[in-house]
């Protein structure tokens, strides 16, 4: 038997710059066993800068040019972390990630690319764009694109520098927006100094000829809401400002102690930072003061394969580190705008339409290495296994969250067998969502949840387990009152241990204060794989909500979108993308306390959508209060990607078992429908409420920030539930 290989070293990659994507890459193909290796950035994807000017032009879609961190770091066996870093405590060995509990390392990396914000110039914050960081600059872009097509904006462009990627952006700017568009290009000093005389001249050509405006030697001295105001008094008249003059590191690298060069941090040979070898720093935000070089993206793409090395001599304690030698120029391919480009290399100048062909296959051939990741062999079955083994493990992976459940059938054929000793200080027991128990003149409920790991963010994971946990309490119109944890802890190093259950913790505590909830102890072991769950008690004021009381007439009201099973599958797999999950897993961390506080003055029953789905757990309710129930598929709100999953395949492990309620079902079979028996991981709250309180209860949920909807009503009949396309 392969013994389970222990967590020992934590690596943490502070942004998912080109450096760290490729090592990410490298890691996946060949990761070094006992490293849990961490990746922190504030957005799910990462933009390539290779092919901004393109996408600005309109030649390639936004897809073209995403680094899906998502799916890169599920290929690395990596956990992501959507966060801001804003600091690092050295001496902790710790990343602060502000809203979230700080996170341990043993080796750092920063590859948080630059900014081309210039806060001292006024106005900038508020009327300009900068061109970094990427996605931002790409999003304002695209809502600029659709007003003036739209006809709301005037096709008027300034850009403040006049560098190369100014100059590239405005070409790019001016032919995506076509005739009638007026871009000008406002520069300090000299523009495109950077490049040879050859290559300039060819660029001040392409800038004629696109009628865009170079003023040179004209510093800009304050933007507005109609423009840059220059020096000379001047005003440049724009609706889209963008700021390529400054190339500026994050401010809080000044507070972490590590050297620095105009902000930038100070490394080695080894690119390790000159002050602490347990920190590395890579790409633009890389200062090399043995080599000075300029920011460019060839230096991060080259410094991939040293990093990886490093990293792994580094976390093993073994091997000697590499240095990184810079070439001292490369070849700038620019492209003007058009499907042509300008080519700099030692003074030469090249500028023909076959450039943009070159530059084109090169980006598309970066581009590939992420959008189709190797498939990693996966260790077969041994040729000879007991009977029924491989049904059982079906095609797919298991599933984590509420998809690892026991199927319904299964469990309610247990449950109805169990001993009854009739105590009179149990109102509630085994069907409903949780136990009420009677505690002298009190009602309290029980209930219990864990969730097998689903993300490899232990503080998500947590933070989730808990609101998932309370789901039940706030079904029933209680309050929670104390919870008890259940940890799994999968095998690592007693430090490693610490750090995990200071998160886990740290999450929870937030979750069950902000209900007024404490948490009063539990129990943690170690075993294969990482599973958070809670016992929760809770008080009822006016007794408990059961599932029982729904009356016909009353409407059904949601207060989730349904969908975390399929995105969570398909993640699984690799097939989701990164932006999916992302919501996905921003619904599952919203609370529902307030929610359940404005429905339980006024429903009739409640539940949460959890493990048996949408179908499942309103079915559960017809049965118990005698009644039948009408949706409307149209009004079922689903999770950003959920139905296009659905459409191609992806499911949770558990939907075959969740379609048993369909032989008391009115349906047609569709992506979208087979999304009603999907499992739900912290999902929202089904309530009965009557029909003249219905939409005055949804306006005050969706001003609470709910995103609820009515989606369909309570009939009189026997227990059947039909739905209407």
């Amino acid at each position: 038997m392969q013994p389970q290989i222990p967590l020992t070293r934590d690596l943490v990659m502070i942004g998912g710059g080109h450096t760290h994507a490729l090592v990410l890459r490298m890691w996946g193909m060949k990761p070094l066993p006992g490293v849990r290796l961490t990746v922190i950035n504030p957005t799910p994807t990462a933009a390539y800068s290779g092919m901004l000017p393109g996408h600005i032009a309109g030649h390639y879609p936004r897809e073209a040019l995403q680094i899906d961190l998502v799916k890169l770091a599920r290929f690395a066996g990596a956990r992501v972390i959507l966060g801001r870093a804003a600091g690092i405590d050295r001496q902790a060995r710790r990343v602060i990630v502000p809203g979230r509990a700080d996170v341990g390392y043993d080796i750092a990396s920063i590859d948080i690319g630059i900014t081309a914000e210039m806060p001292d110039l006024p106005g900038f914050a508020d009327h300009a764009v900068p061109a970094k960081p990427l996605d931002a600059f790409a999003d304002r872009w695209e809502r600029f694109v659709r007003d003036v097509r739209a006809g709301k904006r005037a096709p008027v462009v300034a850009v403040i520098g006049g560098g190369v990627a100014g100059v590239e952006l405005a070409l790019a700017a001016a032919h995506r927006l076509g005739d009638g568009a007026k871009v000008t290009v406002v520069e300090g000093t000299a523009p495109l100094a950077a490049l040879g005389k050859g290559a300039q001249r060819a660029l001040f050509a392409h800038l004629e000829r696109a009628g865009v405006d170079l003023l040179a030697g004209l510093p800009a001295m304050g933007v507005d809401e109609t423009g840059v105001y220059l020096s000379d008094g001047r005003h440049v008249p724009a609706g889209f400002v963008l700021g390529t003059a400054a190339t500026r590191p994050a401010p809080w690298l000044g507070t972490t102690g590590l050297a620095l060069d105009a902000g930038f941090v100070a490394v080695t040979e080894t690119l390790q930072s000159e002050t602490d070898p347990a920190v590395f720093a890579c790409g633009d935000i890389a200062a090399m003061t043995w080599a000075p070089r300029p920011k460019a993206g060839v230096y991060a793409v080259r410094q991939a394969p040293v990093l990886y090395d490093n990293l792994r001599a580094a976390l093993s304690g073994s091997g000697t580190l590499r240095r990184y030698r810079p070439q001292k120029d490369y070849l700038k391919l620019i492209s003007t705008g058009g499907k042509g480009a300008v080519a700099d290399k030692w003074g030469l100048r090249l500028d023909r339409p076959a450039l943009w062909r070159w530059k084109d296959r090169i980006d598309r051939k970066f581009m590939e290495k992420f959008h189709d990741l190797p498939k990693m062999a996966v260790p077969p079955l041994p040729a000879t296994v007991a009977e029924g083994v491989r049904e059982v493990m079906g095609d797919k992976p298991l599933c984590a969250g509420c998809g690892a459940k026991v199927g319904f059938g299964d469990l309610a054929s247990v449950l109805v067998d169990l001993p009854r000793v009739g105590r009179a200080d149990v109102l509630m027991g085994p069907g409903d969502d949780a136990a009420v128990l009677v505690c002298g003149k009190a009602q309290q409920v029980l209930t219990t949840d864990h969730l097998r790991a689903f993300t490899e963010d232990a503080w998500l994971l947590s933070r989730i387990a808990a609101i998932h946990a309370m789901g039940d309490v706030w079904s029933m119109g209680a309050r929670p009152q104390v919870a008890l944890s259940q940890l799994i802890l999968p095998r690592m190093a007693p430090a490693l241990q610490r750090e995990t259950l200071r998160e886990v913790m740290a999450a929870a505590a937030e979750v069950f204060a902000a209900e007024g909830a404490e948490i009063v102890g539990g129990h943690t072991t170690m075993g294969a794989e990482m599973t958070v769950g809670f016992t929760v008690t809770g008080l009822s004021i006016n007794g408990p909500i059961s599932i029982a009381g729904a009356k016909p007439g009353d409407w059904l009201v949601l207060t989730k979108p349904v969908g975390t099973g399929v995105v969570l599958a398909a993640e699984m797999q690799g097939a989701a993308d990164g932006n999916v999950v992302a919501r996905c897993l921003a619904s599952m961390a919203r609370p529902q306390g307030a929610a359940a506080r404005l429905l339980a003055a006024h429903a009739h029953a409640m539940t949460d959508v959890t493990g048996f789905g949408l179908a499942g757990h309103l079915m559960e309710m017809m049965d118990a209060s005698g009644t039948a129930a009408r949706i409307d598929m149209t009004y079922v709100p689903l999770l950003h990607g959920a139905e296009a999953l659905s459409a191609s395949g992806h499911g949770s492990t558990l939907l075959p078992s969740n379609k048993a309620v369909t032989s008391r079902m009115f349906w047609t079979e569709s992506a979208r429908a087979d999304l009603l028996f999907d499992p739900q991981t912290a999902g929202g709250l089904l309530a009965a409420v009557p029909a003249s309180h219905a939409r005055d209860i949804v306006a005050r949920l969706r001003d609470a920030g709910e995103g609820a909807t009515i989606i369909g009503a309570v009939e009189d009949g026997k227990p059947f539930l039909t739905v209407d396309n």
